[in-house]
């Protein structure tokens, strides 16, 4: 299947953008970039994750087996430094223990990047998202609330901007389709995902972050048959996340899932695979990417 270009801003709408996943426009989108002819592809994008336990950044396989990596503000600097678009911060314990947010981890780590700073775990009102946007988080991600509440979007969005709003969808596979979890991936819904995306972005959620919980820590690639039904199915960007394990499986995601972006998380660590290297493969692969 060709990769389109970015689908929450165009549709191939002739027989020769279809064929070729490029889309002819006479302006240049921000983030594109042109390649002649009047065309052009959108820039796909490489986030460094972090997931966060007990203020220490961990590797996790399936939430039952823990590594410490190191610190969080460390790692945020070194991916800064190799060129990540992104930084995201997951704390995986605050939401199913009911903490607040890291408030001044996120202070810590975003003196050390040059990059925009995701952050998510914890969030429980609009103060909170307020408060997290000031300590210097760029962006938040809504899991838990967001099931519970999808209107907050739509409230939070004056105070901070709806291009700060992330909603994180965490689905797992159930019969023919998928279905969202929630309180990191802890408790099960009946919850449609793809539907369910849906209603959070009528509702203004700016981006989604979709997390595969059958593939998450597991090193086996995408769930590329969620990630293409979603990302047709929604006009916000896309970021994919869970299950990611090589640069092949990475570059799937972007060009057979059609995602934006990819989350590259413990696949990431500076002990295993670069940012760079995973740019330069992703490069090499006929997808544009910031180098």
């Amino acid at each position: 299947m060709p990769n389109y270009a970015n689908h929450y801003l165009d549709r191939p709408s002739s027989e020769r953008e279809r064929a070729s996943g490029i889309v002819i426009r006479n302006a240049l989108p921000e983030g594109a970039v042109f390649i002649g002819d009047g065309m052009f592809m959108l820039t796909r994008s490489i986030i460094a994750g972090l997931e966060v336990l007990d203020g220490r950044v961990v590797n996790k396989t399936k939430f039952d087996k823990v590594a410490d990596v190191g610190d969080p503000a460390e790692l945020s600097a070194i991916y800064s430094g190799e060129g990540a678009d992104e930084l995201v911060l997951l704390d995986v314990s605050a939401s199913k223990e009911k903490l607040p947010p890291f408030f001044g981890m996120i202070e810590r780590v975003a003196k050390r990047v040059a990059i925009p700073l995701s952050v998510g775990g914890g969030i429980l009102t609009i103060d909170d998202i307020i408060r997290l946007v000031s300590s210097g988080a760029d962006k938040v991600f809504l899991n838990s609330m967001f099931v519970e509440d999808p209107l907050l979007f739509a409230r939070a969005a004056p105070w901070v901007g709806p291009q700060a709003l992330v909603a994180a969808v965490r689905a797992r596979r159930q019969g023919e389709g998928w279905v969202v979890d929630v309180k990191s991936g802890t408790e099960q819904t009946e919850v449609d995902a793809i539907e369910w995306a849906k209603t959070v972005t009528d509702c203004g959620a700016g981006e989604l972050l979709v997390t595969s919980l059958d593939r998450e820590g597991t090193k086996n690639g995408f769930d590329l048959d969620f990630l293409r039904e979603l990302t047709w199915r929604v006009n916000v960007p896309v970021i994919a996340s869970g299950g990611t394990g090589t640069k092949e499986e990475m570059a799937d995601a972007l060009k057979i899932g059609e995602a934006d972006a990819v989350l590259a998380a413990s696949a990431s660590h500076p002990s295993e695979l670069s940012i760079r290297e995973l740019k330069q493969f992703v490069a090499s692969k006929g997808l544009p990417v910031r180098l």
